[in-house]
């Protein structure tokens, strides 16, 4: 654990978050690493590209997202509970934030195809959209078996104009389809680029990531000044899988004397579980047997089933800054019908593991009465309208 000040900016120069991170693909790849890296660094400097970036995510994107108080629910609660809005972005949760960077970002490096991975669908949605709104092929790696639960999203990534291919290998969920899209951009880095769509693979993904997701934090923080006589809320919660919708969270609080909260699929929980290992580029808690070898991780919702966990978190959890708990799939299932039912809003799956926390914690000395606490809802619960009402059955 180290006393060094967390302040969720730029990594070392490694591309690490204190012991995690880096650079660990193969020798075909690093031209393309650091080819982004570059390009990267030099829009983010530049007024235009984020000028662009900024009026795009405005127009199309519609931000900001607003912060909505759960009032009947912190009623029952008994804290103030106040929902950062992802779920009414364009396409439907925070991956729009993220994708709209890259592919201004691809267009910009002359790139005309994204490839992308995607588990709930969500990733996969958001850069079929980009893309056809950019002028840029997709083709999205999805793993079967979410392909067989998510299949909404299937159909609206196909009716955007991507191709979607299912992966067979391994356990056929997002760790696969994973594997897959990087295996694929070694053959095509020099037309195509692999639009990541969380806070993992090598550097500079988790930081670019991050940094395109910060706009859920930044607008946040300013959002509770308005609405809380203390302005920083007691605890900032959100799901974590790769963790892009967190990550781009905490970036907005780091720097205050709000709590960081994230939350993990029990069966996937591997900050609370793993150890450290290298996985899809890069080092971090990873669900390993004693071997080394990778194990299948397990969640309802087909976002949050990754095996390890962005490298950033890794280091926030092992910095004391952010705290990293686990949610069970029947909690989060509880979890989605109240919220359903007391405020009329149907949340994704994903974001219901943060709910269920704080439907867990609150009156504890986990999340004492009383207690502000900002929670952002990652993506709404069209897509698993159909998988929740077999589950409920």
């Amino acid at each position: 654990m180290t006393s060094q000040p967390v302040t969720m900016t730029e990594p070392a120069a490694d591309g690490r978050f204190g012991a995690f991170g880096g650079r660990f693909v193969p020798e075909a790849l690093i031209p393309a690493c650091r080819t982004l890296d570059r390009e990267f660094r030099q829009a983010w400097a530049d007024p235009a590209f984020r000028g662009e970036l900024t009026r795009t995510l405005g127009l199309y994107a519609g931000r900001p997202t607003p912060v909505t108080p759960a009032t009947r629910l912190s009623a029952e609660l008994g804290v103030n509970l106040l929902l950062k809005r992802e779920d009414l972005a364009h396409t439907g949760s925070h991956k729009i934030n993220n994708v709209l960077g890259q592919g201004l970002l691809a267009r910009r490096m002359g790139r005309t195809t994204l490839l992308a991975e995607t588990g709930a669908g969500q990733h996969g949605v958001a850069t079929a959209t980009v893309g056809a709104l950019l002028g840029l092929d997709v083709t999205v790696f999805m793993g079967a078996k979410d392909v067989e639960r998510q299949e909404l999203n299937v159909f609206r990534m196909e009716l955007l104009g991507a191709e979607v291919v299912p992966v067979t290998s391994g356990g056929q969920t997002l760790a696969d389809a994973t594997s897959e899209a990087f295996r694929h951009w070694v053959g095509q880095s020099e037309t195509a680029h692999y639009c990541i769509g969380s806070t993992m693979g090598p550097h500079p993904y988790p930081w670019m990531v991050r940094e395109f997701q910060r706009v859920i934090g930044e607008e946040a923080r300013g959002q509770c000044a308005a609405l809380l006589p203390s302005a920083v809320p007691d605890v900032v919660v959100a799901c974590v899988g790769g963790g892009s919708n967190a990550a781009g969270t905490f970036a907005g609080f780091v720097n205050t004397s709000a709590q960081l909260v994230g939350v993990e699929a029990a069966g996937g929980a591997a900050i609370g579980q793993g150890s450290p290992g290298i996985l899809h580029g890069f080092e971090s808690y990873l669900l390993q047997d004693d071997d080394g070898q990778v194990l299948e991780a397990h969640s309802v919702s087909a976002g949050l089933d990754y095996p390890g966990v962005g490298p950033e978190h890794a280091y926030l959890a092992d910095s004391g800054r952010a705290r990293y708990v686990s949610a069970t799939d029947d909690e989060v299932l509880a979890a989605l019908r109240k919220l359903a039912r007391i405020e009329g809003i149907l949340a994704a799956l994903e974001s219901c593991h943060a709910l269920a926390w704080v439907l867990r914690a609150a009156g504890t000395a986990e999340l004492p009465t009383g207690s502000s606490v900002l929670l952002t809802l990652s993506g709404r619960g069209d897509k698993d309208a159909a998988q929740v009402r077999e589950l409920l059955k």
